[in-house]
């Protein structure tokens, strides 16, 4: 093993700012393997990672650096299984090495994992909190507002917080139990993404007068959200990278947010509905893709 695989452990026996490790089944760890992931920037990639990874036996154990679109994944024999997983969740995994791992970056591995589960766990319960309060919130003062928009905007809190909600639910389960999990919230995003398109679709037929003034001012109460958001992230980012991608993520959200609020600023300026059903179109589009990348996940 590198210096790296063996340093996260040494001293004082704190973590590398940059490693993430899950919790796994170690008896049969004897390789690492380093995979490039270059669509994976957010918890939501993170967790359709775990997931997937979730029916390989044994089981393995996961080191994010998300910052970086890298993971190294520690497993028995099962090269090939774990592999063919990486590239079944469309996020363009390459393996770059596989290599033989030592007893000591095994229980460096261990010991990152229950450090930091606990601190996690309580970061996204406050992360499933806030996304689920906001998506109820926006959702129906989209409708009252007429904003696509909006709706939109509250299917991508939806969508944040039916990872996290998985996340916590999933803590224990069986690996089948964690994946039915997920198809579920898979399956709620497509309904409800499905619907916004839906919505865009009719009122770019039908006409809409979307309210320029709630756009704005909801806008940036999801804005708010978000920024609190951050800053709850931000306390824990140390903990490691699953919280500091949690900041990206979230930071992402910024810019959605950011989208509604010129997007109404653009449909007062204009008295045209049209920018309201673009960040729509655009929002829903992004969810939908989110879940379909979960329900391509077996077991």
């Amino acid at each position: 093993m590198t210096d790296q695989n063996d340093s996260c452990c040494q001293g004082n026996k704190t973590k590398s700012p940059t490693q993430d490790a899950t919790n796994g089944d170690l008896s049969a760890v004897g390789f690492v393997s380093e995979y490039d992931v270059p669509k994976m920037d957010c918890p939501s990639e993170e967790g359709i990672i775990r997931m997937a990874l979730e029916g390989v036996k044994p089981s393995v154990v996961l080191e994010f650096d998300t910052p970086n679109r890298k993971v190294r994944i520690f497993h028995g024999e099962d090269t090939e299984a774990v592999e063919e997983r990486m590239l079944s969740i469309g996020l363009g995994a390459r393996r770059k090495s596989t290599e033989p791992v030592s007893d000591d970056a095994i229980a460096c591995a261990q010991e990152t994992a229950q450090d930091t589960a606990e601190k996690e766990m309580g970061v996204l319960k406050w992360l499933l909190a806030i996304n689920g309060i906001m998506f109820v919130v926006e959702i129906v003062v989209g409708w009252w507002a007429q904003s696509t928009g909006l709706i939109a905007d509250s299917l991508d809190m939806f969508a944040d917080a039916a990872v996290y909600g998985v996340a916590l639910y999933a803590v224990g389960q069986s690996a089948q139990m964690k994946l039915r999990a997920a198809h579920f919230s898979g399956w709620l995003q497509v309904i409800l993404a499905l619907g916004a398109l839906s919505e865009v679709v009719r009122r770019f037929l039908y006409g809409s007068e979307p309210d320029s003034n709630l756009m704005m001012s909801f806008g940036l109460i999801a804005l708010a959200a978000n920024v609190l958001c951050l800053a709850l992230i931000t306390k824990h980012r140390e903990g490691g990278v699953h919280m500091r991608a949690s900041w990206i993520f979230s930071a992402n959200d910024v810019i959605a947010n950011l989208g509604i609020i010129i997007a109404g600023a653009l449909v007062a300026w204009t008295g045209s509905r049209y920018p309201d059903l673009i960040i729509g179109f655009i929002i829903a589009g992004v969810v939908l893709n989110g879940a379909y990348r979960i329900l391509k996940l077996r077991s």
